[in-house]
């Protein structure tokens, strides 16, 4: 169902008692409160469970080179990844994908020859960081001798609306969600809000991280395994 970004704030007011039905935003409203509810959104974009998708997307490497900048107008032209997952991967001219170990900061730093060349990365960093454009900068190891495509997978930060007249259509959960959290926002330091509506809104974001937590996978060490059965109860 297509919904508008006014129609939620409104709705959000009403919550509070702030508007009643049929009431309208004028321009200064519509302006502050399309300003407190981007804000709310971006800070959910670093919450992996109210992000609603894991976005696939890929790129060519160039040979020799390492790093890349990611971000609306960068070397990789795309929204900015909020954070990388597995699986990451290389794809080579034959279709043949070889997986990336997703490293950290600390782990990448503890590379003495940064510089080693081979057909094969095996490891990506991503440094999240803003710089001076706003970018993100992913960074492979070791630097590909050959031409590949890396794929990549990563939560995207959610939506911002550009105005309050911006049409909608949102997954299932998320619009009841926005508007109930939305309403406890915009209160905050104003008024109090009524305790359902308090329940409502921790329900509904509730609910959404509920059908977005991702499937446990158990994985044993690679360390510990020795080769032979391992009963899990009394051990090798």
């Amino acid at each position: 169902m297509t919904v508008y970004v006014s129609t939620m704030i409104l709705r959000s007011l009403r919550m509070t008692g702030e508007k009643a039905r049929g009431e309208t935003l004028d321009p200064n409203e519509a302006v502050e409160c399309l300003y407190e509810l981007n804000s709310m959104l971006d800070s959910w974009s670093i919450e992996r469970l109210m992000c609603y998708q894991v976005t696939q997307e890929s790129f060519p490497l160039t040979t020799s080179t390492t790093a890349y900048t990611i971000g609306p107008g960068a070397t990789f032209n795309t929204a900015r990844p909020t954070k990388l997952v597995d699986p990451c991967f290389v794809r080579d001219a034959s279709n043949l994908d070889s997986q990336l170990t997703i490293i950290g900061a600390e782990t990448y730093g503890k590379i003495v020859q940064k510089n080693v060349g081979t057909t094969y990365p095996n490891r990506i960093f991503y440094d999240y960081g803003f710089n001076s454009s706003g970018y993100g900068t992913i960074t492979i190891y070791p630097a590909p001798s050959a031409s590949l495509t890396l794929f990549i997978n990563s939560w995207k930060q959610l939506q911002n609306f550009a105005s309050v007249s911006t049409a909608l259509l949102l997954p299932p959960g998320y619009q009841l969600a926005i508007e109930s959290n939305y309403a406890i926002q915009s209160a905050a330091g104003l008024t109090s809000v009524a305790p359902e509506v308090v329940k409502m809104a921790k329900e509904s974001k509730a609910a959404i991280m509920s059908i977005n937590i991702p499937d446990t996978i158990s994985r044993m060490d690679a360390g510990i395994v020795t080769g032979q059965r391992i009963n899990i109860i009394t051990g090798p």
